[in-house]
C-alpha cells in the first residue's frame, strides 16, 4: 500500500514538474521584440553550436530535447527545443531567457559575457524543428 502512495507522489510532482515548465515566463516587450543583429550564416550557426554544445547540451541534449546528460537531475523539464510552442517565440524572447535565466535555469551573463555569443546560439537553437 505504501509503495501505491510513493508512485502516485511521484507522479503527481513530475506532472507538477511539466506545468510549471510551461507556465508563461513573461518577458518584456521591448526584449521580446529585439531582433537578431547577426545573419544566420554558416559561420555563425557553427559557432553557436559549438557554443550550445559547451554551456546548453548537458541540460537541454544534442538534439534540443530536454534529454541532456543532466536532465534528470533537474527538478523541471529542461525543455524541448523542437517543439512548435518552443520555435514561435521571438529571438529577442529566446536571448532574454538565455541571458537573465529562472530557477534552474542560469543567466548567462559571466559565463557567456559576449551578446554576439548568446545571440549565435539562439540561431543555433532554431535549427531544432
Amino acid at each position: 500500500m505504501n509503495l501505491f502512495f510513493v508512485l502516485i507522489a511521484v507522479g503527481l510532482l513530475s506532472f507538477s514538474g511539466v506545468l510549471y515548465q510551461n507556465s508563461d515566463w513573461k518577458v518584456p516587450a521591448e526584449e521580446a521584440k529585439k531582433k537578431n543583429p547577426y545573419p544566420a550564416d554558416k559561420e555563425n550557426l557553427a559557432i553557436g553550436k559549438q557554443l550550445y554544445a559547451k554551456h546548453c547540451q548537458s541540460c537541454h541534449g544534442k538534439e534540443g530535447l530536454g534529454d541532456g546528460s543532466k536532465a534528470e537531475e533537474l527538478d523541471t523539464f529542461a525543455g524541448d527545443f523542437t517543439a512548435e510552442e518552443f520555435q514561435k517565440q521571438s529571438d529577442g524572447t529566446l536571448y532574454y531567457k538565455l541571458t537573465v535565466g529562472r530557477d534552474e535555469m542560469p543567466e548567462f551573463t559571466k559565463k557567456i559575457p559576449l551578446e554576439e555569443d548568446r545571440w549565435l546560439i539562439v540561431h543555433y537553437m532554431r535549427t531544432f524543428k
